[in-house]
């Protein structure tokens, strides 16, 4: 992609993510793109439809989250809670954006599908759900169940709630990991 064009596609991106934190109501392709100081048309160039905008937005976000989760070098929990840290980190900045980009279809069937921006988090979080799993013990064929928890756990919208009520984030944190160890134990045991 040309620099001029990588351009275009992060100031709509940006202003995407600023329309959704400050005036959700009127996220529109057109606002979007007066926020970003381009065209209607320009915009639509990049992106054919609002979702498309919107889920580019969210995978850019998750595809941080997945490159250090690559990159991180620990192992077993540590490699879990390390990369719960990081997601944390950008949930506080990006958050309260993507608190209204929750979809309307279930994770697990938006993951048979492969929906692109699931597997995104599928290959974020595989590696560090994966070295709980063997650190508790827990056959690996509950993979995708684990992965379900996490999301039903570790969603910006429960982050952010939970660390409002928590005031810290490590508090809020420490209480999501440990009912995310506490699940997945029960998944093991078969209860």
């Amino acid at each position: 992609m040309r620099r001029d064009a990588e351009q275009n596609r992060r100031r709509l991106l940006d202003a995407a993510g600023d329309l959704l934190r400050t005036d959700p109501a009127t996220v529109t392709v057109p606002r979007i793109a007066e926020r970003a100081g381009l065209s209607p048309a320009t915009a639509y160039r990049y992106f054919p439809s609002l979702e498309d905008l919107l889920d580019a937005y969210l995978e850019k976000v998750i595809a941080a989250l997945r490159d250090y989760s690559h990159d991180c070098p620990k192992r077993g929990t540590a490699l879990f809670e390390d990369v719960v840290a990081e997601w944390a980190r950008l949930v506080t900045i990006y958050g309260p954006a993507m608190v209204q980009l929750r979809s309307r279809r279930g994770f697990l069937e938006r993951l048979q599908a492969s929906d692109r921006v699931v597997v995104i988090v599928r290959d974020a979080w595989e590696r560090p759900i994966r070295s709980v799993l063997r650190a508790l013990g827990i056959p690996d064929e509950h993979f995708d169940r684990a992965l379900f928890i996490y999301n039903l756990l570790f969603g910006p919208r429960e982050i952010l709630d939970l660390q409002r009520h928590e005031r810290s984030l490590e508090v809020s944190l420490a209480i999501l990991t440990a009912a995310f160890y506490g699940a997945l134990s029960s998944l093991s045991s078969g209860r």
